[in-house]
């Protein structure tokens, strides 16, 4: 299988020779069961200043002629709160330790304890990722996570030369333009105000995913138009849903055909 190669002025220059797993199955089932095993859960935990939000400030010392010291009162050395004072007296109570009233809990909920983990197969992991990357080379998968694409697109995968990654912002996003043409507001990150309650928790807005740049492993690409990544870097997520609009650098394409050799590699030796 092969692809175009695009320059930055929009033209096709040459053609190249994609990795073999282009034109293999798209495991879609194996692609949703790596994705459902890397979720990372985000429970709610215990605020870490809990029982301790008091103007209690060290513990209480038994020390004679010292300001603020229970010297002679027979009282305990714990954190506690002033109520009231005359002088150098003081009425106060205990805080903060899980033996007061109003104090901490002594054995609080640790929230590692509410993430499940869950283990996935090398080769499972190997094939997901391939799958994931072939399916922006497929049109009717790309077709069908975006229902609102114009059809008149270039043939996938979108593949330009690695000049890209020294463009300007100006230049790749005219570049992105000359290739998508109409299309173009669907490879943009969208960002828009979130309705509902999660608003007052730390969710205020939503982005959209946009288009994803996939450079070589020794290729930098300084962009806040468009995500990018290399490809040593990329994981399920980065492409599902299946289909998601991606361009790949030239020197990415060569750096695609070492996916899983390593391992495979290791596992001779």
């Amino acid at each position: 299988m092969k692809a175009e190669v695009i320059s930055l002025s929009g033209e096709k220059i040459k053609e190249i020779e994609l990795p073999s797993f282009f034109s293999d199955e798209i495991r879609e089932d194996i692609v949703q069961k790596v994705f459902e095993a890397q979720k990372t859960a985000h429970p709610y935990g215990p605020d870490p200043e809990a029982g301790r939000k008091h103007s209690a400030s060290g513990r209480i010392r038994h020390i004679r002629h010292k300001w603020r010291s229970a010297y002679g009162r027979g009282i305990s050395r714990i954190p506690r709160k002033t109520m009231w004072r005359r002088g150098t007296q003081f009425y106060w109570i205990g805080a903060e330790i899980s033996g007061t009233r109003g104090g901490r809990r002594a054995h609080g909920p640790k929230i590692l304890q509410f993430v499940d983990y869950k283990k996935i197969n090398k080769k499972e992991l190997i094939l997901a990722l391939k799958s994931a990357i072939a399916s922006t080379g497929k049109e009717e998968v790309v077709s069908k996570r975006y229902g609102t694409i114009n059809k008149k697109l270039r043939k996938f995968p979108l593949v330009v030369e690695s000049k890209i990654s020294s463009a300007k912002s100006k230049e790749l996003s005219s570049l992105i333009g000359k290739m998508l043409g109409d299309n173009k507001n669907i490879a943009e990150k969208q960002k828009s105000l979130r309705s509902g309650r999660g608003k007052l928790r730390g969710r205020k807005y939503k982005v959209s995913q946009g288009l994803l740049i996939v450079t070589g492993n020794e290729e930098n690409l300084k962009t806040k138009i468009f995500d990018s990544k290399k490809v040593k870097d990329l994981q399920i997520d980065d492409f599902y849903p299946l289909g998601r609009i991606t361009v790949y650098t030239e020197s990415a394409v060569k750096d695609l055909s070492s996916i899983g050799v390593k391992n495979k590699q290791e596992k001779e030796k």
